[in-house]
């Protein structure tokens, strides 16, 4: 039996519970969940009852994602300047962070600048040709500067996974929306997430672009914001490859 924690902090005003992620969460489980807080937030008579549920497609609980015993050895990390490590020394990049995180190797395949459009391209001899296990995909910043419509941005991303999976890896799909900012593309890359059965790791860029201590320029983190989204990702890919 899987143990839920459960924290549960009083203030003059405030309650608030918040429910750690456990990967072994399952349907019923979320469902007990929710009718626990629907009776905590009717018994509660002062104050407010304020409830975080860490409850993300991300991984708080463990879906079934497509390739979950996949066989590959590596960790490709999938990208544009983000991936890359843009704003950061050689070396500060987020896959150099996340690879002291995990057992597997973890692959940079980020290229500064890329589209989706010229990821389709690279597909093949950066990430497929990698025997990957996992692929981390990235993408969308550029796509917007260079006005590609989001509808095709969405299109090429689905392509990709598909061929990813047909490989027989898992995929995880990024989202680097913050505040208002891609939040429309965070939308879509949240449902299309669901619909190729993939992992969903949202919003890895906030509080990072908002704080000058974090980032190199308007929006490239520096080598500290890099190793806030490399353990952002660990927690969101950690229950697909722990076992492994």
């Amino acid at each position: 039996m899987s143990r839920i924690n459960l924290v549960i902090t009083e203030k003059p005003i405030f309650q608030s519970a918040v429910i750690l992620r456990n990967p072994a969460f399952g349907g019923a489980t979320k469902n007990l969940l929710r009718s626990f807080v629907a009776l905590l937030l009717r018994m509660t008579k002062r104050g407010f009852l304020v409830i975080i549920l860490s409850i993300f497609l991300s991984g708080c609980v463990k879906q079934e994602i497509r390739n979950l015993n996949a066989q590959g050895a590596n960790i490709v990390c999938f990208g544009d300047s983000i991936t890359f490590g843009y704003g950061a020394n050689p070396g500060e990049d987020y896959p150099t962070a996340l690879g002291k995180l995990v057992r597997l190797p973890v692959i940079n395949s980020g290229v500064d600048g890329d589209t989706t459009f010229a990821a389709l391209e690279r597909l093949e001899n950066d990430v497929l040709a990698k025997n990957p296990r996992l692929v981390i995909v990235e993408f969308c910043g550029n796509d917007f500067l260079k006005k590609i419509p989001k509808e095709d941005t969405v299109k090429n991303l689905a392509v990709i996974i598909e061929r990813i999976q047909e490989k027989g890896a898992m995929v995880a799909l990024v989202d680097i929306s913050a505040g208002m900012l891609f939040w429309e593309y965070g939308v879509a890359f949240r449902k299309l997430a669901a619909e190729k059965r993939a992992i969903f790791i949202p919003v890895i860029l906030n509080r990072i672009i908002t704080n000058p201590a974090m980032k190199s320029d308007f929006f490239h983190p520096n080598a500290r914001g890099y190793q806030v989204i490399a353990k952002r990702i660990y927690r969101a890919i950690a229950a697909y490859i722990k076992d492994k």
